[in-house]
């Protein structure tokens, strides 16, 4: 049975005001997801605005990318907050960018939260409870990280009647237990376009990523998440898409 298409996903609309962040005009043509921020990280109404207006343009799906209140931070601090103070964030961001999409005639399709609200509601529970609270209210699904424990984020998922996607990551190392190595281990990151190249290829043509320690581990995803903030991004993206394009996975 054939597998399919893996969805190329990327965050963007991540400027705000006069500060320029990430390459979106280059990256939009070459993506099939775009996860724009909602301000509390990143972005502000224009900015959110003109990246609706992008991915309309070339037909890409949208959806909202909300984090913890933490401008300065970038949202990649984790930050106390009471579960409906999370549930009430969520809400505030998302809405915020369905009535820009509605403005526009763009519809939000789906919600991956950011950094360190994403990291956070893979270890605890309860923020998941809290983001899939949010959901509810909006019936969109949520974006969360494939790995060897889905069937206990989908049964909570279910609780709420919000579907899940799962996506891996086209740069990131992951450990024997499917979980992604973290960001202060020396290896975190592949920085090599071969490795990234053949690691998204591995997942769409087999379903499984070899781990940091040479272990094949199976891993079922619906998208991938690729980067574009710079001109090395954007050409590795390029190759990824045709690549996906070639196998017809």
């Amino acid at each position: 049975m054939s597998r399919a298409r893996l969805k190329l996903n990327c965050d963007m609309g991540e400027s705000f005001g006069q500060w320029k962040m990430g390459l979106d005009e280059e990256v939009m043509p070459w993506v099939d997801m775009a996860n724009i921020a909602c301000g509390f990280h990143a972005a502000d109404p224009d900015v959110m605005a003109k990246t609706l207006l992008l991915a309309k343009e070339y037909n890409v799906k949208v959806g909202a990318h909300p984090s913890y209140p933490d401008l300065q931070g970038f949202g990649r601090r984790s930050i106390p907050m009471e579960d409906d103070e999370i549930t009430h964030a969520i809400t505030y961001q998302v809405g915020a960018l369905v009535a820009l999409a509605k403005m526009y005639d763009v519809h939000v399709e789906y919600i991956k939260p950011h950094g360190a609200l994403y990291n956070d509601m893979m270890r605890q529970e309860a923020i998941f409870v809290a983001i899939l609270a949010a959901a509810e209210n909006f019936g969109l699904p949520v974006m969360i990280l494939a790995g060897k424990n889905n069937g206990r984020y989908l049964d909570l998922a279910d609780q709420f009647n919000v579907p899940l996607l799962f996506e891996a990551f086209a740069d990131r190392a992951y450990q024997d237990n499917g979980y992604l190595v973290p960001r202060n281990h020396p290896k975190a990151v592949h920085h090599l376009q071969d490795d990234i190249y053949h690691q998204v290829m591995q997942l769409a043509q087999y379903g499984s990523i070899t781990s940091i320690n040479g272990e094949q581990i199976a891993l079922e995803a619906d998208t991938i998440c690729v980067h574009g903030d710079n001109a090395d991004a954007i050409a590795m993206v390029q190759r990824i898409a045709r690549g996906l394009e070639n196998i017809g996975g």
